[in-house]
């Protein structure tokens, strides 16, 4: 799998040793103190909209997907990520769960012969993709025809136009300089805008300095033929 180079910024910090920081780091600390939108806050938006059969993109450590409330005994649960390091910790994080493991990069378009899903979650993915928030939301192009009629994408991402404390900037000065964010130019009103044009029913709701999204009722659009 050939990457950019700022595809492998955004998920070099990923290593087993940088997951195991990012578990005690951004799920105790940062989110609390810096980015204001606290693990419990993101894991009740997991309690919310995960389905009983759920895929995950961007998987991080995996700890959402272990730890909320799903509406089935045994859901069907996918975690999606360019990272192996991540799919790996993630996958031993809810392995009751017996996750089926999905190795792409979102960036690119996904075959579509997979099984579709009812809930499709993305937490802190967007603000570690490269380019302007309507490039990187073609992310929601690959995702969409992998999710049901009635299904629900939904995740949250540090936006420039959040409600910043001195340590969120502080963070968001230092991410950006070493690549692991690309969000210098986010704002949750372009996620709004990019979410509107491919989906019917569209919430984004700012917490600190993220925005929390989910979207529904994706829009159909016919594909343009030579001519036209």
């Amino acid at each position: 799998m050939e990457l950019t180079k700022e595809v492998q910024e955004g998920q070099q910090a990923y290593t087993r040793w940088g997951l195991n920081y990012y578990r005690f780091f951004v799920l105790g600390f940062s989110n609390r103190l810096g980015w204001r939108c606290s693990t419990p806050r993101l894991l009740r938006m997991y309690d919310e909209h995960a389905s009983g059969n759920h895929l995950d993109v961007g998987v991080g450590t995996g700890y959402y997907v272990a730890h909320c409330r799903y509406p089935a005994t045994n859901p069907r649960l996918g975690l999606m990520d360019i990272n192996e390091n991540s799919l790996q910790y993630a996958a031993g994080a809810a392995a009751k769960h017996s996750p089926e493991i999905y190795h792409y990069n979102v960036l690119e378009p996904i075959p579509d012969d997979l099984t579709k899903f009812d809930s499709i979650g993305m937490n802190y993915l967007l603000h570690c993709l490269p380019g302007s928030i309507a490039e990187k939301s073609v992310v929601f192009d690959h995702l969409a025809p992998l999710l049901s009629q009635d299904g629900v994408v939904f995740g949250s991402t540090v936006v420039r136009d959040g409600r910043h404390n001195a340590i969120a900037r502080y963070l968001l000065k230092a991410y950006n300089e070493r690549g692991h964010f690309h969000n210098s130019s986010d704002t949750a009103h372009g996620l709004e805008s990019a979410l509107r044009e491919r989906f019917d029913e569209v919430k984004v709701q700012l917490v600190g300095s993220v925005a929390l999204f989910s979207a529904r009722k994706p829009i159909n659009r016919p594909r343009s033929t030579d001519g036209e």
